[in-house]
């Protein structure tokens, strides 16, 4: 691999808070997992390779990576497998036109994206079938034996962009076919996108089939929430800087709103998430995860075990969840769908108050929220601070202190601070101090979350990708909610679409202490 891939910086395990030392650094530091040397060459596998996920995901992710230098085309193979027949110009065709150019220009875009291309083979067979995958594996050493890597010492990524259900299968024969066959610094990796089971049970039993067949460190469960930037610009935000150590815990702050919004509905998935409902899609992963970067204490370093520890600490605070702290909801629409059942309890909207019950949370609630058809479609981590004391200035009408963390779209930090209105008279007004991405790091490409993701796969840095023990906690959490929704216990509640979801979640999050600010809305800058 490329000293672009390989060789990477030392992590800093403490933070400074003097600020000479700051001076006396470049204003940029990275901060990345110290690793070894690894000097065979690379095989990326993208199994499932004629499917959306992969052509729309996956392939432009490795593309970017291409185009930045991160894998190289004298040291890395891909080969995509799928049971379609198809050459390797037809998948080659099926990728090209979901490669984006980003800042390059049209003339050496076309030169780029041809010499990705030419770095695609295509092997077709069966997922269950020895047949398809000692071929594959043969195709593989013939990459690694022109490149002159010794037997051992290559390096082999499977990503599956497949529905769980034939993981075990896949898995079976990836372990007896086609891995490395003898230790000489290589490795296998294997890549598993959610979801990982329906409940507790089937994920348990999904992790020990797998774990029958790799050990943990080969194991990359995926969650593409963990690779966006402001998510991982979490741990930097918190234990990095001073300012937001005092605040960061039940005394200042009197809830925390993780909110996933969608503006359109299933769009041709309704079979599939007529299967799994808006918690097991985007809350029981996604915003769990976001709660417990949020959540969590200062880990002694930096490395992935660490911080993946501190997590599952989180997890294992947070007290049952209660039927009074969750409401349903069900676009109305949304059994029309062929695809949907016409008896479908399945909700497209939730809204659950979980309590966090240490030192730190106790007594502040966390509301992760979640819904499609809504007004507006947004990712958001919303912060709001407890009333000031004594307000001499009587401000407490206009709203309170607020620290908003936009996940997507338009990237963004702010905080909403009552200041004094520009003028003679002494009054007040709502405003904000506003970071947004766009304005400041005009030049920065913001990184798809697949395309960290992956080479945080390559460079073996597990941090950004879920623990076994950490899927089961979060299971433990949501299961038994799931089981109420599913036996029909829980009814979601009609809500029209385009509107803010049912009016029952508003009233949950007044109940929770969340105070709505009227007559403020944040506009990202436009220049």
């Amino acid at each position: 691999m490329g000293s672009s891939v390989s060789s990477v910086l030392k992590r800093s395990d403490s933070f400074s808070d003097d600020d000479e030392s700051v001076k006396s650094t470049t204003s940029s530091q990275r901060t990345e997992p110290e690793c070894t040397s690894e000097n065979g060459c690379l095989s990326i596998v993208v199994l499932g390779a004629s499917g959306d996920l992969a052509k729309k995901k996956t392939f432009p992710a490795l593309f970017n990576l291409f185009k930045q230098g991160f894998i190289q085309e004298n040291e890395v193979q891909i080969f995509g497998y799928a049971r379609t027949k198809l050459s390797d110009d037809e998948l080659r065709n099926r990728i090209c036109g979901h490669l984006k150019s980003g800042n390059v220009e049209s003339s050496e875009f076309s030169n780029i994206v041809t010499k990705f291309l030419k770095m695609i083979k295509y092997v077709s067979g069966s997922y269950d079938d020895k047949a398809g995958f000692v071929l594959l594996d043969e195709k593989i050493s013939e990459h690694e034996a022109r490149r002159g890597s010794h037997e051992g010492s290559s390096r082999r990524l499977f990503y599956l962009a497949l529905p769980p259900s034939v993981y075990p299968p896949v898995c079976e024969m990836i372990q007896k076919f086609c891995m490395n066959k003898s230790d000489q610094g290589g490795w296998t990796r294997v890549v598993v996108e959610k979801p990982f089971g329906k409940d507790l049970a089937s994920s348990e039993e999904l992790s020990s089939q797998l774990g029958e067949l790799f050990d943990e460190k080969q194991l990359y469960r995926i969650d593409h929430y963990l690779g966006k930037e402001l998510v991982q610009n979490l741990l930097v935000l918190r234990f990095a800087n001073r300012l937001f150590l005092p605040l960061w815990n039940r005394d200042n702050i009197d809830n925390i709103q993780i909110v996933f919004r969608e503006d359109f509905g299933t769009e041709g998935r309704g079979g599939y998430f007529d299967e799994y409902g808006i918690i097991r899609d985007i809350i029981q992963n996604h915003l769990l995860q976001v709660l417990c970067l949020v959540a969590m204490e200062k880990p002694i370093s930096l490395s992935p075990e660490n911080i993946r520890d501190e997590k599952v600490k989180v997890l294992h605070s947070v007290l049952p969840i209660e039927d009074e702290d969750v409401v349903l909801g069900q676009y109305e629409g949304y059994k029309d769908d062929p695809t949907v059942s016409k008896n479908s309890n399945t909700p497209t909207f939730a809204t659950v108050v979980l309590r966090v019950q240490n030192e730190r949370w106790e007594g502040v609630p966390f509301i992760l929220k979640a819904g499609k058809a809504l007004n507006s479609r947004k990712a958001e981590i919303r912060i709001q601070f407890k009333d000031v004391p004594g307000d001499i200035f009587r401000s407490k009408k206009q709203g309170r202190n607020e620290f908003v963390i936009r996940l997507q779209p338009s990237e963004a930090m702010y905080m909403k601070l009552t200041v004094k209105r520009p003028g003679l008279e002494m009054s007040t007004v709502l405003s904000e101090m506003d970071l947004s991405y766009k304005q400041r790091y005009q030049e920065v490409p913001i990184p798809e979350a697949y395309e960290r993701l992956i080479l945080d796969t390559i460079r073996g840095d597990q941090q950004h990708f879920v623990r076994r023990d950490e899927l089961k906690a979060a299971w433990e959490i949501f299961t038994p909610l799931l089981h109420r929704i599913d036996d029909g216990e829980l009814k979601p509640i009609p809500y029209k679409v385009g509107s803010r979801g049912p009016d029952e979640a508003d009233k949950l999050l007044a109940k929770a202490g969340y105070v709505q600010t009227h007559g403020y809305v944040w506009a990202p800058p436009t220049q």
